[in-house]
């Protein structure tokens, strides 16, 4: 019997929001996301790891410099800009879970509702949020101080002009309406209107300034400071942005006041120990009990409850940061899309949106906007009853309707976040049998000198000059002054900010490093006696040091690792017809890899399309890291857990190459992925 139009003929649901429906493909071959369909595709602009190759694995560089890798690897994308994305891929991941129905978006790798909460997970989207929406707002500011400043006379007067001619005849806002449309549409004028600059280059004042680090060694990083690798700064900064609220916080909670600290002598009791702020956060307590504050334990009843309540609220403040950031890198993406993401699809529905709103402004009075504006203002105030009952009956009569709202459903699906790009990218090499080889590292600090200024880096609209300074001008702001970085704002920032010990506190400190040093390298030999005894706690940690002479390459295809604390590699067949990790403790696979060999008999082999979930586990505890890192300044081999459909779990550990085995795994087979 017909039942007329309903609202699914108007609006159809995207399959993937509806929770109940159940899609197990887990081969690529059957394209079970558009990410896993992307990969396979026949693209046009082709990479190295985009060739067509025989059924053995290829290396394309895994263990070389970065110099001796072709270039690109994937067509359409520098090797520096992929090397950006996996690197802040790899710190972003840390624990996902196979899911059985078709992914929000037609993407996988989603955030999940349910996803754990870490502090280190909670640092790791701060950073994420500086680094994306934070250099991204101070980019914005640059550019709006430039045009405000009037240095770059032609193109401020241009924008003048404009503004109030539209002022004198009413066409605000169909001016900025068919300005956001240009700018979406036509990428070229982006760099007309708004030519670019080095972020640390421009003052306040939209001049030329000498950046913080006291050199120009990168261009997209808030203090200008030098790298290696391109990112880099910005990773750094992010990580220091970080460490300064923790520091700031800590410093207050501690109450330090160098205001009112008068100079230490040389034999003072403050000369005897450590900053507080450089070793424990119970210093507060003890600023109270000195202030004769009984604020204890035993004393105050607030501690206890407060505690409680941040850490509960701590999950769904994550949870929102990731969510605004993954917004952010989905704007971006759908604005500049990278390879192979469709160029033009994405924008072209942006633009949709923005012209009904270009054709509103030429007929909708000032009158009328804010008429419409203040009803609105006045509906949400006083409408609680109107508002409550109509959401009980959209839930009553359309489940998940809030699924069909996410922009990442509507106007952004099909457009990734970083991380799905990435995804991507590493599923492309995965198709072609050529794993994308691992960011370069590089051990030695980077130059501290200028960083190459090109015209597509620094430059003005039309006869202007770039930022209206002479070449003297810029080549004396970029050129290395190690005292910048050090200036601050007066004396009580230098007071505040600067941590002394004082000779003896820092003659405790190197005492204690010394025993503490000596103490775990007897806690690591220790594990070996306790690993012969049967501790499994122990023999996960061996290894997890690893010596500071051992040969740490490894991969495409084996990577060093220990199972059961026994030494030996987890590899993955390069020509099995169904792709599968197994672990062997056979040496000669150092020498002579697992290529067509048939006398390898390996301890356990799990096909990876069995794999339901994947977890990055530490070596050590966190408390122990913390100590091998200061006090040893070496690095932890850490570990990997797996667990198999039917719940087998595996866990390999001391693997050097972790982060790359994961993205190995995570990228081969037909699996939809969720972050945990």
């Amino acid at each position: 019997m017909a039942t007329g139009i309903v609202y699914k003929d108007l609006l159809p649901i995207p399959d993937e929001t509806d929770p109940n429906r159940i899609a197990t493909t887990t081969t690529t071959n059957d394209h079970p996301t558009e990410s896993h369909a992307l990969a396979r595709q026949d693209h046009e602009e082709k990479g190295a790891a985009q060739l067509a190759h025989g059924k053995e694995v290829v290396d394309l560089g895994w263990n070389e410099p970065k110099e001796a890798m072709a270039s690109p690897l994937v067509g359409g994308i520098p090797n520096e800009d992929l090397w950006v994305l996996v690197r802040r891929f790899n710190k972003q991941m840390y624990h996902v879970k196979e899911i059985p129905h078709p992914p929000p978006g037609g993407l996988d790798l989603n955030i999940a509702d349910e996803e754990e909460f870490s502090p280190d997970k909670l640092r790791s989207n701060v950073e994420r949020l500086y680094m994306t929406i934070g250099i991204g707002m101070i980019g914005f500011g640059k550019q709006i101080v430039r045009l405000r400043s009037w240095r770059e006379t032609r193109r401020t007067a241009w924008f003048c002009a404009a503004y109030f001619l539209a002022w004198l005849f009413d066409f605000i806002m169909p001016l900025l309406s068919l300005t956001f449309l240009a700018l979406i549409v036509y990428p070229p004028i982006r760099p007309m209107m708004f030519p670019p600059a080095p972020l640390a280059l421009v003052s306040g004042s939209g001049g030329v300034q000498k950046p913080k680090a006291g050199v120009l060694g990168s261009h997209d990083s808030a203090t200008g400071a030098p790298e290696n690798h391109k990112g880099e700064a910005v990773e750094q900064e992010a990580s220091n942005f970080v460490n300064g609220i923790a520091s700031v916080a800590l410093s207050s909670a501690t109450g330090k006041h160098p205001q009112g600290d008068p100079h230490s002598e040389e034999g003072s009791p403050g000369d005897s120990v450590p900053d507080p702020t450089s070793i424990a956060v119970g210093a507060a307590d003890a600023k109270d009990m000195a202030s004769g504050v009984n604020s204890g334990a035993t004393h105050d009843k607030t501690k206890a409850p407060m505690e409680t309540a941040m850490w509960t609220k701590m999950r769904p403040i994550m949870h929102g940061v990731a969510d605004v950031t993954d917004g952010w890198e989905r704007f971006a993406n759908a604005l500049s899309p990278t390879p192979p993401f469709p160029r033009d699809s994405h924008r072209l529905r942006l633009a949709g949106l923005v012209l009904p709103l270009v054709l509103a402004s030429v007929f909708v009075t000032s009158y009328m906007f804010m008429k419409g504006v203040t009803f609105g203002v006045g509906f949400g105030f006083f409408g609680d009853p109107i508002i409550s009952r109509g959401l009980e009956l959209l839930n009553r009569k359309f489940p998940n309707w809030q699924k069909l709202l996410e922009l990442r459903n509507t106007v952004l699906k099909g457009v990734p976040t970083n991380a799905q790009l990435t995804l991507t990218l590493l599923r492309v090499g995965e198709a072609n049998k050529a794993p994308l080889p691992p960011p370069p590292r590089s051990h030695e600090p980077p130059p501290e000198v200028a960083a190459h200024v090109g015209e597509q880096d620094l430059r003005a609209t039309g006869a202007d000059y770039p930022l209206n300074a002479t070449q003297e001008e810029l080549d004396d702001a970029m050129t290395h002054d190690p005292s910048v970085a050090h200036e601050t704002d007066g004396a009580d920032i230098d007071n505040a900010k600067n941590a002394k010990h004082g000779k003896k506190g820092s003659k405790i400190l190197g005492f204690f490093k010394g025993t503490i040093r000596g103490g775990v390298e007897t806690a690591i030999g220790t594990d070996k006696l306790k690993a012969k005894a049967g501790s499994m706690h122990a023999k996960n940690r061996l290894g997890a040091v690893p010596p500071k002479n051992e040969d740490l390459t490894s991969g495409p295809v084996e990577f060093k690792a220990r199972y059961l604390g026994k030494k030996g590699h987890v590899y993955i067949p390069s020509t099995a017809t169904i792709p599968c990790l197994a672990f062997s403790t056979d040496s000669s696979i150092e020498k002579i890899g697992t290529a067509q060999r048939d006398d390898l008999h390996p301890e356990w082999s799990i096909p990876v399309g069995n794999i339901a979930e994947m977890r990055k586990a530490g070596g050590y505890g966190w408390k122990a890291k913390l100590v091998i890192g200061w006090a040893m300044g070496r690095e932890v081999a850490d570990a990997m857990e797996i667990v198999e459909r039917n719940g087998t779990k595996w866990k390999i550990t001391a693997v050097p190459l972790r982060d790359e085995l994961f993205n190995r795994l995570i990228a081969m087979g037909g699996q939809k992925w969720e972050c945990w």
